[in-house]
């Protein structure tokens, strides 16, 4: 029996919340994932040293804070909307599984324990507070990209207007991320480093195979692998942030200045 167009469309947008890709689009979207990972780690080797971002201001502290927590209620106002319209043309059903949630959960708690660790010689207020940012921040550097590749694709489309409820969604959520990420500056751990850079570059290169495959909801076994190998990368990227860097004495290959003489005016030579 042949299938229609809807009838497939059907069939693979039911595996999850947003559609494959197929076609050209998955070879345009992993070649758009290879370049933006070859930029990113080009920006890594230009990087010289570890580069630590200007502290904010106690104004721009409150700025930040204020700022994050009306985004979470803007985006926790348009939520309720989204889904109660879904309700309202029979849209909502059960969620489908999702089996990267607890993946997700086991990284939090992870780069939470690691970062107060390494942080502890701060204090315990430094150290703790460094462990919670980092800990909210880690996510978003995949959810960032990931929310951007599904976010024209996510089914089921919402009447009379799609791309309205689309926006409805993901605008206070895009502005969760940025102003999430933003809060890494409150930490004195934060440093910008090569692997960070490299880090970054390898998960956009994961995402390039997952999009090669049609960047599937992960409900077979390789889009939940990949899902998980890139949150996975993700989270070293952030824990990259906050690992003390050590720079070398002296740089590959730097000539070693010879010991100085003295002369007999009793100058150093």
């Amino acid at each position: 029996m042949t299938m229609t167009f809807e009838q497939v469309h059907v069939a693979v947008t039911q595996a999850g919340t947003w559609v494959s890709y197929g076609g050209t689009a998955r070879i345009v979207l992993a070649g758009v994932l290879v370049a933006a990972a070859g930029c990113a780690a080009y920006a890594g080797t230009r990087l010289p040293l570890p580069v630590r971002p200007a502290r904010p201001s106690e104004g721009a502290r409150t700025f930040m804070l204020v700022t994050w927590g009306f985004a979470i209620t803007v985006f926790l106002v348009c939520l309720p909307i989204y889904v109660h319209q879904a309700r309202r043309e029979y849209l909502f059903h059960a969620a489908p599984a999702d089996p990267i949630t607890p993946v997700t959960a086991v990284c939090v708690a992870v780069i939470f324990v690691v970062i107060f660790i390494v942080g502890r010689s701060r204090g315990w207020r430094a150290a703790l507070a460094s462990a919670a940012i980092g800990a909210v921040a880690a996510p978003m550097i995949f959810e960032f990209p990931f929310d951007l590749i599904v976010m024209a694709r996510t089914y089921p489309p919402i009447p009379p207007d799609p791309a309205l409820y689309r926006v409805l969604f993901f605008a206070p959520l895009f502005l969760v991320e940025f102003t999430t990420l933003a809060l890494l500056r409150l930490s004195p751990m934060v440093k910008l480093s090569r692997a960070s850079f490299f880090f970054f570059a390898v998960m956009l290169v994961v995402f390039a195979v997952w999009g090669l495959s049609g960047f599937g909801y992960p409900s077979a076994p390789v889009p939940f692998a990949l899902n998980v190998l890139s949150k996975i990368v993700a989270f070293a990227a952030a824990l990259s942030l906050f690992v003390p860097q050590r720079v070398p004495a002296s740089a590959p290959g730097a000539a070693i200045s010879p010991p100085a003489t003295v002369t007999h005016a009793g100058q150093h030579v």
